[in-house]
């Protein structure tokens, strides 16, 4: 079955501040969406909704035609949506590695029950974990560093631990939310190669990023997001091509940003 992240008719509002309204959206495994728009259109938020960190008001989410509006964030996150962050929420007294570890799905060492009365299967599943984390920091080139504590590697590889961290669940839907903010040069090219291969590899990838020349390189389409709506979806060169997207984006007189 083809992987995929369906919205219908999502809604949310603070107070009188409509920042979700009537969402419909689609993605297939195999592609790789960008979210574009000013500052407040409702990216980051409706990464937010579909992740289970706040509650829609209205509408449904689907992942692989069932239902998980209705769940809470670590149960969506087992079913399959891995997310990364803004800001990477890295734990920074712990090391590469065990920031990677507590990204795997179901990992063993949650269950203290598990582990006092399934003590091998708990042994196997971690050494299975250890070997999906290492094999996934060989992709990025970040194998030498796994000892290392997070809070000592630059703030490009602090991005892609991140990234890696939402590779471990193998989850049917990846969202990525601004992951190139600061990052440039083998890092980037590095981010770019990792999520065209997961997106390869079927799964649902969704971009928000204020990184233009990133969404070009790497999405097959984008939308184009504004107060909480959704104004229009194609190639990302014919939405940064219409004058009207243009003013909204760059934030012209007369429009809000």
């Amino acid at each position: 079955m083809t992987n995929k992240l369906t919205l219908k008719g999502v809604n949310k509002r603070f107070g009188g501040v409509v920042v979700a309204d009537g969402i419909d959206l689609e993605v297939r495994g195999g592609e790789i969406l960008g979210l574009i728009g000013p500052n407040g259109a409702g990216k980051t938020t409706l990464f937010n909704l579909i992740s289970g960190v706040v509650p829609m008001d209205s509408g449904t989410v689907e992942l692989n035609e069932r239902r998980i509006d209705g769940l809470p964030l670590y149960k969506r996150a087992r079913l399959g949506v891995a997310r990364t962050w803004q800001h990477m929420r890295l734990f920074g007294s712990m090391s590469v590695l065990d920031n990677l570890m507590i990204g795997a799905s179901d990992y063993p060492g949650e269950s203290l029950m598990r582990l006092i009365f399934q003590g091998l299967t708990v042994r196997q599943a971690e050494r299975a974990a250890r070997e999906q984390a290492m094999d996934i920091l060989g992709r990025m080139g970040l194998q030498n560093l796994a000892q290392a504590n997070v809070n000592d590697i630059t703030f490009g590889q602090q991005k892609l631990v991140g990234l890696a961290r939402g590779l471990m669940s193998n989850g049917a839907c990846l969202l990525l939310d601004e992951p190139m903010a600061g990052v440039e040069g083998r890092a980037y090219e590095t981010m770019r190669d990792i999520v065209r291969q997961e997106a390869q590899a079927g799964r649902a990838v969704c971009v928000v990023e204020h990184n233009v020349s990133f969404i070009r390189d790497l999405c097959n389409s984008a939308v184009f997001m504004a107060q909480g709506r959704i104004l229009e979806r194609g190639d990302v060169k014919t939405l940064l091509e219409s004058k009207v997207l243009a003013e909204l984006y760059f934030g012209k007189q007369g429009t809000q940003t």
